[in-house]
């Protein structure tokens, strides 16, 4: 068995207000390491600025490692636990900026990042896209990064999956009116790849949207490992969840499935034709 646990951190990011998510991202991640080890933490994404900065995203953005990852490398380091969480980061050339995925090591150093790829029309003005989708390789296993609106497209899920991911990690700013969009792409792409996904969603208004939370861990048959729910008022809340996963479930299923081996790749052209 490769057991691991990995934790989900949900919150409200605070509008433009670098600092104080940083802190508050701080704060979390001791509560979460002072409760037990872990393997891995992951926050929304965006989770260093918020969703509805505007062009005040080419001010709040940062080149990496900067000084995002430094303060949340050091905290990271202090527990030997991998992080994963959105942020805008820049290119050299000030004007581009992606909206990304961060992979931090227990070391507290970069270890990877991705710039989403399916941006909403609404961030496209805004970000560029990114233009594939890496996997990476930590102490427990095979890792991939989506971002919020990826999961709407299967292949993106099946491109990790194909490329040997065993957890995908998905932070998002999903709306509420969406929600049970949000839920049902998480099943599905568990379902279909065999995979372990873990959703994190951020909650709050902002001036327009407001945002649903209904993070979870979902298993290779679409099982729930662990989700956040809500408050007594039946409101998101602000909260982590640690799952207990084994990843030995990603090949035991893959093999009794047969799901990657009776692909017919021959006959999806249509998949990779422009609409």
């Amino acid at each position: 068995m490769r057991e691991i646990h990995l934790a989900i951190a949900q919150f409200h990011p605070r509008l433009g207000e670098l600092q104080a998510n940083l802190d508050r991202m701080g704060d979390i991640i001791d509560h979460i390491c002072a409760t037990q080890p872990v393997n891995l933490i992951v926050f929304p994404e965006l989770a260093t600025t918020g969703y509805e900065c505007g062009v005040k995203f080419t001010e709040l953005a940062e080149q990496v490692p900067g000084y995002t990852i430094e303060t949340l490398g050091a905290r990271v380091a202090r527990y030997e636990t991998h992080l994963a969480f959105g942020m805008v980061v820049k290119h050299k050339v000030e004007s581009v900026v992606y909206d990304a995925a961060i992979l931090l090591g227990p070391d507290g150093a970069l270890s990877g990042q991705y710039h989403k790829v399916h941006l909403k029309p609404e961030e496209r003005p805004i970000f560029r896209d990114g233009f594939r989708f890496p996997v990476f390789q930590t102490t427990f296993g095979t890792l991939g990064l989506l971002l919020g609106w990826d999961l709407a497209f299967p292949e993106a899920a099946r491109s990790l999956a194909l490329d040997g991911a065993e957890v995908i990690v998905a932070p998002a700013n999903w709306e509420t009116q969406s929600i049970e969009e949000w839920k049902t792409y998480l099943r599905a792409r568990a379902f279909e790849n065999s995979v372990f996904i873990a959703g994190v969603n951020r909650i709050g208004d902002e001036y327009t949207y407001a945002f649903g939370g209904e993070s979870a861990v979902i298993g290779p048959r679409g099982e729930a490992y662990a989700s956040v729910g809500r408050d007594e008022n039946d409101r998101p809340k602000e909260a982590y969840t640690i799952a207990k996963i084994d990843l030995d479930q990603v090949k035991k299923y893959r093999e009794e499935l047969q799901i990657m081996q009776s692909r017919q790749p021959a006959v999806y052209r249509a998949v990779v034709r422009n609409y």
